[in-house]
């Protein structure tokens, strides 16, 4: 990552470093020697920053067995295996971002107030600027003013949008973004959709709606389902993933209000939890401040001084 975009995630990521890295560098210096206190102190560090329990286990687990495989005396040895051993717990894989190389169709999810729209307009931003053909789609027809909070998103990224009235029928939304999308040869198709139905039966049965639109539509397009998730829920959050995973086959998260948390290891606990991997931060208001996630460029800005 180049130095400028890493500096804005040392600072985006200030308040859980303050709770991370504050908090192991007491524990390593105050250690002289590797028990089950300093193991204990270690924990609970993990646990504080949000990282949940069984992801916090596993850290955990790797570190006694490296520190006893390679014969470690001194606390201060840990540090480097601590921090490899977050980063592997949140191994995105090679085609984290292959959409953004295909004809795609990226259907966003999540409860309404995670800042699911603003994440929207900034990844068509991004996208615009990488010189790629972006159309959004207001899907969210249930959510009043969502569909002109995207329009706005449309108008400051340049970039088309289709939309209905509100309380419109979001599957004909789709169907009609879809047709413009092709006729137009659009390389990312971002669709919006409604934050909470009135059960997770009804959310269920409108992502299944627009799946098979997609499948009928557009059967050959890359797909891509993203849920937003608000850092400064925590463990909120995670239970949120737990619960969309049901209804939809979710490929990535995108963790927004990172800046506004000292509990930013929901980061890891997500994927090493759900499996899901996380691929986009929001660590500031600014456009820029939606940034690809990179568990070794992440880590890094945890422990930085």
């Amino acid at each position: 990552m180049a130095g400028k975009f890493f500096g804005r995630l040392v600072e985006g990521l200030s308040k859980t470093r303050k709770t991370i890295a504050t908090g192991f560098n007491t524990v390593f210096s105050s250690f002289t020697s590797i028990d089950e206190d300093f193991y204990e102190e270690i924990e609970e560090m993990l646990i504080m920053s949000d990282m949940g329990v069984m992801t916090t286990e596993n850290i955990i687990d790797d570190l006694r067995n490296e520190v006893e495989y390679n014969h470690i005396s001194d606390p201060d040895e840990c540090r480097e295996i601590l921090k490899n051993n977050i980063a592997k717990q949140m191994d995105l894989g090679e085609n984290a971002f292959d959409f953004e190389n295909k004809k795609s169709v990226v259907l966003v999810i999540g409860v309404n107030g995670v800042g699911k729209t603003t994440s929207i307009g900034k990844l068509a931003c991004q996208l615009k600027n990488d010189k790629k053909k972006v159309l959004m789609a207001a899907c969210d027809t249930f959510r009043a003013g969502a569909s002109e909070q995207l329009k706005e998103w449309a108008k400051r990224s340049d970039t088309d949008i289709i939309s209905g009235a509100d309380g419109a029928d979001p599957g004909s939304v789709l169907f009609d973004a879809i047709q413009s999308a092709k006729s137009k040869n659009t390389d990312v198709l971002i669709c919006d959709t409604a934050g909470r139905l009135h059960n997770k039966k009804n959310l269920m049965a409108e992502l299944a709606k627009l799946n098979r639109i997609i499948e009928k539509e557009y059967g050959d397009v890359h797909r891509e389902n993203f849920i937003v998730l608000d850092a400064t829920t925590g463990q909120n959050a995670l239970a949120q993933a737990k619960e969309f995973k049901e209804c939809a086959d979710i490929t990535g998260v995108i963790l927004t209000k990172m800046d506004g948390t000292a509990k930013g290891g929901i980061a890891v606990a997500v994927q090493a939890e759900l499996g899901i991997p996380v691929k986009y931060i929001g660590i500031g208001e600014s456009i820029e401040d939606l940034q690809k996630f990179d568990s070794n460029d992440f880590v890094e800005a945890l422990f930085a001084e």
